[in-house]
């Protein structure tokens, strides 16, 4: 603590970062490890590994077909509404699951232990109409229950008939979802981590995914691991960061790519997936948070002098250990001094914090994405809420969540073997292909006759099953409050 303190004196005196980051000596080529200079003097270590793998043909699963169908619309007062048109994508989803073609009208959490390593399958998603509502009000008005069928409310019928949407954004394309296996040559695998991490927080994810034969790509983001660390507080903006992960994208991409972000990676992986949507096949966002746009904290301890923050770098370190995992024991200690994770400079965490500005990156733009999405989060998580990954939940068009109860935020550290099944059982999900409509046959006129009576039965809504009715129900929507987003 005393070094520290006088460290941080000797910075405060020459007005320069003491413990600067720069690349370091790392293992030779055939170790997967790579520099990258994105731009001139911006070098980013990659760890690149292709395993040695049987020659194969392409995949040979036909796959799902989804079809991605919604209406977003955007009000002046900031008001939200997601209508999801038809349910054809979640009655395909679900069908892979239990065979029942009936979608589900609620956020599914499941708790994971992290001890177990029984795997654990994909929830379904959901088909339900969203309406979130920034200002706090509700359509249905002061008392929260909406009037009964066949009645009005007068008094807001001129409101409604005056509000205009501000801009509506249609999404209706078809999406090819199939199983990506290690053995296929065109998937690779992408990992992004957060503010104070590296590539080497990866570790146990790489090492298994690589034994199964998948081609992995992992980066220090700049300023971290051994990555280069520019003096100028530029290098370190939302925007800057996003360039150099487009430029490694386009480096290492293959046909099917898969997107694994943590914290503040999640954002990155969201921005490629815009970016390149034909490429990018699925995407897994670890402790992301909520579907907010980006914007640096006024009010915040990484707002202080960075020689302050060199000072206090000891607290800092103890503070992260005591948010970002569920216990702190020696164990855990050691798993940060390994993976070489929350060791940047002062300059740097001061930086990236003060850089989280992404306007975009709002609700619409998470609600346009048409990639299936899996949300793994850490209950015990105190850096991200688990509201916030719901709500991310209830944006995404394909979102499947999952909860681990003994996990928090450096999950993928602490319950290496219950994420990387969560992650392997994703990758090798595919949606039920739909059979092709059988041919007519000529029947007798008593068995027509029959079907005649049996097709009126059916139509009867007195003998509709509760799940449909509530199915047909939730088509007018339900009021949801966006979360906040602070990205660590």
């Amino acid at each position: 603590m005393l070094t520290s303190f006088m460290e941080g004196l000797l910075c405060c005196l020459n007005s320069k970062s003491a413990n600067a980051v720069v690349p370091v000596e790392t293992s030779e080529a055939a170790d997967g490890y790579e520099f990258v200079e994105v731009k001139p003097g911006r070098v980013l270590r990659v760890r690149h590994i292709i395993p040695d793998r049987p020659v194969v043909e392409e995949p040979t699963g036909q796959g799902g077909s989804v079809s991605c169908k919604r209406k977003i619309t955007v009000y002046r007062n900031g008001q939200l509404f997601i209508e999801n048109l038809g349910d054809r994508a979640s009655a395909e989803l679900k069908n892979c699951q239990n065979g029942d073609t009936e979608p589900n009208s609620t956020v599914e959490v499941e708790l994971t232990d992290c001890n177990s390593s029984t795997p654990v399958s994909i929830p379904e998603a959901r088909s339900e109409s969203i309406t979130a509502v920034k200002d706090g009000t509700s359509e249905t008005g002061a008392g929260g229950e909406a009037p009964a069928a066949g009645q009005t409310d007068q008094s807001q019928q001129p409101r409604k008939r005056r509000r205009k949407p501000k801009r509506t954004v249609v999404i209706d394309c078809e999406r090819k979802i199939s199983a990506c296996k290690g053995t296929h040559q065109d998937v690779a695998l992408f990992f992004i981590h957060g503010v104070g991490g590296s590539l080497d927080i990866w570790g146990s994810q790489l090492d298994f995914f690589s034994k199964l034969g998948y081609e992995v790509i992992a980066m220090d983001l700049a300023g971290h691991g051994a990555s280069s660390a520019p003096q100028i507080a530029a290098a370190y903006t939302f925007y800057a960061l996003a360039e150099d992960m487009r430029l490694v994208f386009k480096r290492y991409a293959r046909k099917r790519n898969i997107l694994i972000g943590h914290s503040y990676g999640v954002s990155f992986c969201t921005f490629l997936a815009h970016e390149y949507p034909e490429q990018i096949h699925k995407m897994v966002m670890i402790n992301g948070g909520g579907p907010t746009a980006l914007e640096p904290s006024l009010c915040s301890i990484f707002n202080l002098p960075t020689c302050v923050l060199h000072c206090l770098s000891p607290l800092l370190a103890w503070s992260f250990l005591k948010a970002g995992f569920a216990r702190q024991g020696a164990k855990e200690k050691q798993l940060l001094k390994d993976n070489n994770a929350f060791n940047v400079s002062s300059f740097v965490l001061r930086a990236m914090m003060s850089g989280q500005y992404w306007p975009e990156g709002d609700e619409v733009y998470h609600a346009e994405l048409t990639v299936p999405i899996l949300l793994v989060h850490g209950m015990h998580d105190r850096f991200v809420p688990v509201e916030e990954d719901q709500r991310m939940a209830e944006i995404l068009l394909m979102a499947f969540l999952k909860v681990l109860e003994d996990g928090s935020h450096m999950i993928m550290m602490e319950c290496p073997e219950a994420v990387n099944t969560l992650l392997h059982e994703f990758f090798l999900w595919e949606p039920a292909t739909v059979p092709p409509p059988k041919k007519e046959s000529k029947t007798r006129p008593e068995t027509a006759k029959a079907q005649s009576d049996n097709t009126k039965a059916t139509s009867d809504p007195s003998k509709v099953r509760p799940a449909t009715a509530r199915q047909a129900s939730s088509n007018g929507g339900t009021e949801k409050q966006p979360g906040s987003k602070d990205k660590k």
